[in-house]
C-alpha cells in the first residue's frame, strides 16, 4: 500500500508516469499496474489519463492531501527509528540487586549521565530476579550460570568472597585459627539465591560447618550486622573494600579460599538476544566492562 502511495504522490508531482517511472527506476508498466491496483482498492478513479498528460480526478484532489501525509509521516518515523539506531538515547532500565547497585553500580551512573546526556536511566534494585522481557529490562546485573539461552552475558568481575569481621567482634571472639573454628562463631549468612552454605576451596571442595543464628537477604544486611560486631561473614570483597581500608572491618583466615556456592561465581551484565543491539544498551554495557572489567568489548 505505501509503494502505491509513493507512485501515486509522484505522478501528481511530476505530472507524468514515466517521470516517476525514472525516480523510482521502474518500468512505466509497472506504475500504472500499481495506480490500478490502488484505484481498485479505493473503489473509485483517482487519475485522468490520456497519452501526453495526467489529471486529478475531484476524488483524487481530495486523497492526495491525505496521502501526502501519510508518506511523510512514515518518512519522518523512519527517520527517527534511524537515528535511535545511531544515537544513544531513551530510557534505559536497569536491574541489580541492592548491594552490587549501591556499593558497585550507582557510583558509576554521574559519568555515564555526563557521556551520554540523552540516555534516562531507571535503575531498579531487588533481590528479586526479575525476567528481562515480562519486567521490560534492558540491563540485569547477576550472578552465577547463565541458563536462558535468549540471553547474552557479559562478564564483570569475578565474584571474591572472603570472611571478614569488626575487630571489637573479634577481640572478644573465641579464637579462630583455622575454617573449624568457625563452628564456635557467630556466622552471619546471606540466606538468599543459593549462597546460604560456605565451602572451603582446596585440592578438593569441603562444605564448612558453622555456627549460625544469624541470616539476612541482602549483602548489604550482612555488612550492617558486620559493622554492628554481630559476628563473622563470607561476603564479597567488592561489598566491603571500603570498610577494610578504613579498619572498621578485619579480614580473617587470608590464607584459605572460601565460596558461598560449589563453584566459583562471577557478575554479568546480561541482555536480551537480539540481531541488532540497541546503542543505549550497547554502551552502558560496554561503560561497565570499561569501568568494573578493565577490557573495553564489543557487542
Amino acid at each position: 500500500m505505501i509503494k502505491r502511495l509513493q507512485y501515486f504522490n509522484a505522478v501528481v508531482e511530476t505530472g507524468s508516469i514515466s517521470e516517476t517511472s525514472r525516480v523510482f527506476d521502474v518500468q512505466p508498466s509497472s506504475v500504472s499496474r500499481q495506480l490500478a491496483a490502488l484505484e481498485e482498492e479505493l473503489g473509485v478513479r483517482l487519475i485522468n489519463r490520456n497519452t501526453r498528460t495526467v489529471s486529478l480526478t475531484e476524488a483524487g484532489q481530495t486523497f492526495y492531501s491525505y496521502s501526502q501525509h501519510i508518506v511523510a509521516s512514515l518518512d519522518e518515523a523512519r527517520r527517527t527509528i534511524n537515528d535511535l539506531q545511531d544515537i544513544p538515547k531513551g530510557k534505559l532500565v536497569v536491574s541489580a540487586t541492592v548491594g552490587y547497585g549501591e556499593v558497585v553500580l550507582l557510583p558509576l551512573i554521574n559519568e555515564f549521565r555526563r557521556r551520554y546526556p540523552e540516555v534516562d536511566i531507571r535503575i531498579e534494585l531487588s533481590e528479586r530476579v526479575k525476567d528481562l522481557i515480562e519486567d521490560n529490562i534492558d540491563v540485569a546485573i547477576r550472578s552465577g550460570e547463565l541458563a536462558d539461552s535468549s540471553l547474552v552475558a557479559r562478564k564483570l568481575q569475578n565474584n571474591d568472597f572472603i570472611l571478614c569481621a569488626s575487630p571489637e567482634y573479634l577481640e572478644l571472639a573465641p579464637e579462630l585459627n583455622c575454617p573449624q573454628d568457625l563452628t564456635e562463631h557467630h556466622c552471619i549468612r546471606y540466606g538468599y539465591a543459593g549462597w546460604q552454605h560456605w565451602y572451603l576451596i582446596g585440592e578438593e571442595l569441603e562444605k564448612l560447618s558453622i555456627g549460625g543464628g544469624l541470616e539476612v537477604n541482602t549483602v548489604n544486611g550482612q555488612k550492617q550486622l558486620l559493622l554492628s560486631h554481630c559476628g563473622i561473614a563470607l561476603i564479597p570483597l567488592w561489598a566491603v573494600a571500603s570498610e577494610l581500608a578504613d579498619g572498621r572491618l578485619q579480614q580473617v583466615l587470608a590464607e584459605y579460599r572460601f565460596s558461598p556456592q560449589a563453584t566459583p561465581t562471577a557478575t554479568y551484565a546480561i541482555y536480551l538476544k537480539r540481531e541488532m543491539v540497541s546503542p543505549k544498551v550497547r554502551v552502558f554495557i560496554d561503560y561497565l566492562v570499561e569501568k568494573i572489567h578493565g577490557n573495553k568489548q564489543e557487542l
